[in-house]
């Protein structure tokens, strides 16, 4: 009889445990999927409908490349170093200044006016 006791308590803290662990993933899904829609709107008012559908097709091949891209904008945007929007020609310039910077070249995204 005692092993049956114990083996309930086993089962039901097994069972406390995989439920702690779905809701802190859904909780994590839910933080993750608020930040997205936060980077989306904040790029949106940064970019041109050209640019914006550019970075789109980037975040369909290249999701994290994407996201990096979206962190850049914003950082810049909130430290006064966008003013306007950046329509397709500048974006382009941006990706091909992350791409030298990547490569080891030096050269850094200064302020970009319109």
């Amino acid at each position: 009889m005692a092993n049956d006791d114990l083996e309930e308590i086993r089962k039901r803290k097994l069972q406390q445990m995989y439920q702690g662990r779905m809701q802190e993933q859904y909780e994590g899904e839910q933080q993750e999927k608020q930040v997205s829609q936060q980077l989306k709107s904040l790029t949106d008012k940064i970019l041109t409908p050209e640019a914006s559908e550019r970075l789109n097709n980037i975040r369909f091949a290249m999701p994290e490349f994407a996201r990096q891209i979206e962190i850049l904008l914003v950082q810049l945007y909130q430290a006064g170093k966008i003013r306007g929007q950046i329509d397709d020609k500048q974006f382009k310039e941006i990706l091909l200044q992350l791409k030298s910077n990547k490569s080891g070249e030096s050269g850094s995204i200064t302020r970009i006016s319109k």
